[in-house]
């Protein structure tokens, strides 16, 4: 078995990204890292930057205030959605689907980024949707 000292030296390193334009995180977790050559963006739910209480509005405009927190991080790390290469999404309700997917066409460009989209039970603050990112 390998010694912390062994471990620490094959260990990654990884940088967090920040950035005031969106909420702080309650938990434990960076909004993005650098890692590898990837920027690898927590999940967001469309919180008011300021407060982050949950915005007003059905999945279409939680999914318009997403991807503008998302820009905020992708930004902070020197990137756009040019760069991303995948994306996680998470639907409390897979009826809404149709109304998340018209916003995120409008946010990329083709070649579009690899997707997952999963349906949950629930999501942090009562959110109807939350996506995540990864970008090069």
């Amino acid at each position: 078995m390998a010694s912390d000292d062994q471990m620490q030296e094959t260990t990654m390193p990884r940088d967090a990204v920040f950035t005031d334009s969106i909420a702080k995180p309650v938990g434990p977790f960076s909004p993005a890292v650098r890692a590898g050559g990837f920027i690898f963006l927590s999940g967001q739910v469309a919180q008011v930057p300021t407060t982050g209480k949950l915005i007003e509005g059905d999945v279409t405009a939680q999914t318009e205030q997403i991807f503008k927190g998302l820009r905020a991080v992708l930004g902070a790390a020197g990137k756009s959605f040019a760069d991303v290469v995948r994306v996680g999404v998470y639907l409390t309700d897979m009826k809404e689907y149709t109304h998340m997917n018209a916003v995120y066409a409008r946010t990329f460009e083709a070649p579009y980024p690899a997707r997952t989209t999963i349906a949950v039970a629930t999501l942090p603050l009562g959110a109807s949707v939350e996506i995540e990112l990864v970008a090069q």
